[in-house]
């Protein structure tokens, strides 16, 4: 395994130790030297880059969005010590909590820095999910004071019935108003507009605290599948150590991160992918330029900021291959001919390990520079995290993007990436790749699903160790014990080693149910097998052990449906053609033509759909922030769904 060196023996249920390649001599990678906090991360750019443009936001004038405007890191930098200066004033000290709640923006950025100079634990609360969370979240932090997002401020005061006890101040983005103010003093507290809470601090002085590397940074609740949030801490040496191994993963394929980079911020700032991004570009002195918080918007917003490195999660990214494919299929026979033999070609370049930006420079020119212009015209490279990206788009997306495209796997435990794959290697395909040179990791047979880690094809539980690893679970000693056994972290995913050293992440150790006639289905893999179809936006695969056969509720791709509708004569809207038996037919005559065209056993074939046009969203909580699927909450509201499949069968 090429990527990989042997570290550890295998035991009786675990397979070898492995670490990168890269950490065969020198051992694994350690936090930079001089650097003790993210805060000192911040204060070395500013000193570095002081007239460097910092955080950007697109200024919208009656309705019209202008040119993204900037602010310097010194700029930025005058502001935090001013926030810095009230927070102190109102008595949040180190060691105590700060809650952010909202979109991300400068002011989320400028918070956060804010609390890394005066070593204030920063708790994002997350702007996805409802005041239950938000609710237990600040009871359970503990926060003393919470900035918020101004659209958000009515969210927060809802929860003061519960939330007064600890909280006792709310900092606006914006701007607050009368009834607002009015509200929270009746629960004993203070609320103030960003720019009341700014000139509070006047001329105090603040002496900055010495911030450890063993502080914890931040607790960032997971929302989990099942159960209350968990609050996992993340010190400041797991932040730092996590920079380093993205500078050297990076270095290893040619590149660098450097202070003309420019970053797109939209995915949520209170997830650690995003988070560790930021932070990456700040220790670099780039620009980090914010959407305007619509999903819509998003394509204007990177036309207009044309970033460098683009981070997405897999439905992103599943959007812009639809749109892709979409306005290929609808254009005229020579554009769709030029387009097939270009991608032809360059796939067959890149097949036999040339790279991306040497595969096909003529049909760069000719065919692709269009989807590249698409996406600001300067993205470098695209990494994708959160979830699996399909084999089918990771593929569509290398060849198409002039850019190169990576694929990682990581957790809030492990601070984010711990597997990234190298992007002109197709071997790597529909994999994470091999782990980043700050980690060991190994596989633990799961014997219950069949999972051999000392099989000649290695698959079992992933387990990671390091000093990048989370600090526990915040007042849950309980459950930290449950997933850090002799110094490993248990992931409860499941991944396969395959041959070159790349992991490819296979199942999830949970999600496993028997059938009547006794057999085990492992529904993720599943999931994804069937997910590949260009008919299916997501899936959700179901089965009990008191019947014998799956069924399936699955969310279309409009796009598709109302193409092949067109075809076969059949009209109506979304929703009426997922009721349509004949639509219902064909996404079972596509569902087991995969499954045979992958040679999957008989009781792993989905005999029934139920179509459902709205998108699985966490306003119904059927899915995480993440877009894992809750899959109690997924049953509980489509029961009626899936009795009426079983009942249609018998």
């Amino acid at each position: 395994m090429k990527f990989l060196v042997e570290s550890g023996d295998e035991t009786e249920n675990a397979g070898p130790t492995y670490r990168n390649v890269l950490a065969k001599d020198a051992g694994l990678l350690q936090s930079p030297a001089g650097l003790d906090s993210c805060w000192d991360l911040f204060r070395a750019s500013v000193d570095k880059y002081p007239s460097n443009p910092m955080l950007g936001r697109r200024t919208v004038v009656d309705g019209n969005a202008g040119d993204y405007t900037w602010m310097t890191y010194r700029e930025a930098y005058d502001v935090v010590m001013k926030l810095a200066a009230s927070m102190d004033k109102s008595g949040v000290k180190q060691g105590e909590r700060a809650g952010i709640y909202g979109a991300n923006c400068p002011e989320w950025i400028i918070t956060m820095e804010a609390c890394n100079a005066l070593g204030v634990c920063c708790v994002p609360l997350y702007d996805t999910l409802g005041a239950n969370a938000v609710e237990f979240i600040t009871c359970h932090a503990e926060l003393q004071i919470a900035f918020a997002e101004e659209r958000k401020i009515g969210e927060l005061l809802k929860t003061c019935h519960a939330t007064s006890k600890y909280l006792k101040s709310i900092v606006s983005f914006g701007g607050v108003t009368n009834d607002q103010k009015e509200e929270a003093k009746n629960h004993g507290m203070s609320i103030f507009s960003w720019e009341e809470f700014l000139i509070m601090g006047g001329d105090h002085h603040v002496d900055l605290p010495e911030n450890k590397k063993s502080d914890i940074n931040t607790i960032m609740y997971t929302s989990g599948t099942t159960g209350d949030p968990k609050g996992v801490m993340i010190s400041n040496e797991s932040l730092l150590v996590n920079l380093a191994g993205a500078n050297s993963v990076i270095q290893s394929i040619g590149e660098v991160f450097d202070q003309d980079d420019v970053y797109m911020s939209y995915l949520p700032l209170a997830h650690i992918f995003d988070r560790m991004f930021e932070e990456l570009f700040i220790s670099h002195g780039a620009k980090i330029g914010f959407w305007r918080g619509d999903v819509k918007l998003l394509v204007d917003d990177i036309a207009a900021l044309k970033p460098t490195v683009f981070c997405a999660v897999p439905r992103v990214l599943d959007r812009i291959y639809s749109g892709i494919t979409t306005k290929i299929s609808s254009g005229g026979i020579l554009k769709k001919t030029l387009f097939n033999v270009a991608y032809k070609l360059k796939l067959d370049s890149m097949r036999k390990g040339i790279k991306h930006e040497k595969a096909s420079p003529l049909f760069d020119k000719l065919v692709f520079s269009k989807v590249k212009e698409r996406l600001g015209g300067k993205i470098r490279i695209i990494l994708s995290g959160g979830a699996p990206l399909s084999v089918a788009v990771e593929e569509f997306l290398r060849v198409v993007t002039c850019a190169h495209v990576v694929q990682g796997y990581g957790l809030t435990e492990t601070c984010g990436g711990t597997f990234v794959a190298q992007p002109n290697d197709f071997s790597m395909l529909g994999t994470v790749g091999p782990p980043v040179p700050h980690v060991e990791v190994r596989l633990e047979s799961v014997s219950e699903m069949g999972y051999d880690a000392l099989s000649s094809t290695p698959r079992g539980e992933v387990c990671i160790k390091g000093s990048v690893l989370f600090s526990g679970y915040y007042k849950r000693e309980d459950l930290t014990q449950e997933v850090m056994i002799d110094g490993w972290f248990h992931t409860g995913d499941v991944g396969e080693w395959q041959p070159n050293g790349s992991l490819k992440i296979i199942d999830r150790k949970k999600n496993i149910f028997k059938l009547s006639q006794g057999e085990y289905v492992a529904v993720e893999n599943l999931e994804n097998i069937y997910g590949v179809l260009p008919q299916i936006d997501s899936i959700w695969v179901y089965g009990n052990s008191f019947e014998s056969s799956l069924v399936a509720v699955i969310n279309p791709n409009q796009q598709v449906l109302e193409h092949w509708a067109e075809q076969n004569g059949i009209t109506g809207s979304l929703a009426e053609l997922c009721e349509n038996s004949r639509t219902k037919e064909y996404f079972v005559a596509e569902l087991s033509r995969i499954a045979k065209e992958k040679k999957l056993k008989g009781f792993e074939v989905i005999r029934a759909v139920h179509l459902e046009p709205l998108p699985f969203d966490m306003e119904r909580d059927l899915i995480t922030p993440t877009y894992k699927k809750k899959r109690p909450q997924m049953l509980k509201y489509y029961q009626g769904a899936i009795d009426a499949l079983y009942k249609s069968m018998k």
